[in-house]
């Protein structure tokens, strides 16, 4: 049923079974509680994994916002890692309410989650410095693109998108339609099939 997929709003199909794992990145030790429902319930994936790997913040004093954030770990990661406030939202609910429970036995103080079907409950004066996103490629191409044609509305000039995407699901049209967007798209890195691709929006 469509209520099972990990980008839908609700998970009321699904039965709860909580799971937690830690990770430990750059001497920090991360717990993270998931569930049946959200995206890679078992343990970080290897896109999300190579993000953090990557990303770098610019130094334009503004929120970076986690753009389809699942239960946390990029934006949770990010916030600890760099001391900058961090917004994340998500569709599914189940997810939102895992990354609230993440962010407090995490302690991160400059870290809030809040439910979004992709930018509608943004404010459209709310400007971020960087957007990162692992999109929901099994949602679509439309909501793919909506998600990249909406960071570029949403960032400050200056500021960049950060997109994890597998080669199969679908990197080189995200590249070329980045390209024609923001004018510009860099191939930070590749690893076993995932690009991380960076876009920064000029003015």
């Amino acid at each position: 049923m469509a209520e099972n997929f990990y980008y839908s709003e609700k998970q009321d199909g699904l039965a709860s079974n909580p799971h937690s794992y830690v990770f430990n990145f750059r001497e920090h030790s991360f717990s993270f509680k998931t569930d049946a429902g959200v995206f890679s319930k078992a343990y970080i994936d290897f896109g999300s994994f190579t993000m953090l790997e990557a990303f770098t913040p610019n130094p334009i004093e503004a929120p970076i916002l986690d753009m389809g954030c699942g239960y946390g770990p990029i934006g949770i990661v990010v916030s600890t890692l760099y001391d900058k406030e961090v917004l994340m939202v998500d569709i599914n609910e189940r997810a939102i309410n895992l990354t609230n429970e993440n962010i407090k036995t995490n302690k991160v103080n400059k870290a809030k989650a809040q439910k979004s079907y992709i930018y509608d409950s943004i404010p459209d004066e709310m400007m971020f410095s960087s957007i990162i996103t692992n999109p929901p490629i099994r949602a679509g191409k439309k909501v793919v693109f909506d998600i990249y044609d909406g960071a570029y509305k949403h960032l400050l000039p200056g500021g960049e998108l950060w997109v994890v995407i597998q080669k199969k699901q679908g990197a080189p049209s995200s590249k070329a339609h980045l390209e024609e967007l923001f004018s510009n798209c860099e191939v930070v890195c590749k690893n076993k099939g995932y690009f991380i691709l960076k876009s920064r929006k000029c003015n």
